[in-house]
């Protein structure tokens, strides 16, 4: 697989909240660990080769410590990069503050990258296609896909299929694409409120027409997931056993969907493996991965 997006590093500072600041009624959170994880479409690839597969990154980095610890997470993921430094760009960060294992405050650190780095970052994609299977394209918002219409149309000129993660509320980026997987807040932003299942249906139905996708799933927490067709919609009940974090369960939804897809099996087979690969990852702290054997353990 080879997966282009935006990419963050998850930074989670753990310690212990003891008393109240004397300076402002927030907690004092007293810090003793920290630890870094690839996060956005970094997680998607650090998911795909987590279940044995082969991974490829292309993104646009920072030249700092950030983009530094991004380049050493890739390496002991197994994923390949292939990186675009742009040095007026710091790398996105996320910092979470954990206190008696719950998230007391996220501070986020972002920018735009340079619009002549983006254009080289979709020369580079066109080269990659050939020496890969199936293409995930991992939106965040972040601009690192300025040019996902065009990466769609060459994906598809090459004979991939191309799954896209979605943000914001012009899908029309997206045509083309073999299939988005909003959640609920996102395709809502996107078709509006639905009265009900079939207005539900009538709504998401319409959407994928317009955009002329093979399929569009809609991950809907403790509801499961559904699966929107030219042969109709299919549901699936959630999985989980235990919620505890949801952050990058997206991602390891349509990492598994990816590679159950590329290694021919068949698409609703492959949701209802996505669905349970999400009901585990769920169960574990921040971001995470979900392993071959206890995907399949689990059934």
């Amino acid at each position: 697989m080879l997966i282009a997006g935006d990419v963050m590093l998850d930074r989670y500072w753990f310690g212990e909240v003891e008393r109240i600041s004397p300076e402002a009624p927030v907690p004092v959170v007293a810090i003793h660990r920290a630890e870094e994880r690839l996060g956005g479409a970094a997680n998607v690839a650090r998911n795909v080769t987590a279940m044995g597969a082969s991974a490829g990154l292309l993104t646009v980095l920072g030249k700092d410590e950030a983009a530094a610890s991004i380049t050493r997470l890739l390496a002991d993921a197994s994923v390949t990069p292939h990186l675009h430094a742009d040095a007026r760009l710091p790398t996105t960060v996320k910092l979470r503050i954990i206190g008696r294992r719950q998230q007391m405050l996220r501070a986020d650190f972002e920018s735009l990258p340079a619009r002549e780095v983006l254009r080289e970052h979709l020369e580079s994609f066109r080269s990659l296609l050939d020496r890969y299977e199936l293409v995930v394209l991992s939106d965040y918002g972040k601009g690192g896909l300025a040019h996902i219409t065009e990466m769609i149309a060459a994906t598809r000129s090459a004979g991939r299929r191309v799954l896209v993660d979605p943000k914001g509320e012009d899908y029309s980026r997206y045509a083309g694409a073999t299939m988005v997987t909003p959640n609920l807040a996102e395709l809502r932003a996107v078709v509006g409120r639905w009265r009900d299942e079939e207005d539900l249906n009538v709504r998401a139905q319409r959407l994928r027409e317009q955009l002329g996708l093979e399929a569009l799933l809609l991950t809907r927490s403790e509801e499961g997931m559904t699966l929107f067709t030219a042969q109709g919609q299919r549901s699936v009940a959630a999985h989980a056993r235990e919620v505890f974090d949801v952050s990058g369960a997206g991602d390891t939804v349509i990492a598994v969907l990816a590679v159950m897809l590329a290694a021919g099996m068949d698409l609703w087979d492959a949701v209802q493996v996505a669905n349970r690969a999400g009901g585990i990852v769920v169960g574990k702290l921040g971001t995470a991965t979900v392993s071959y054997e206890e995907l399949f353990e689990s059934a």
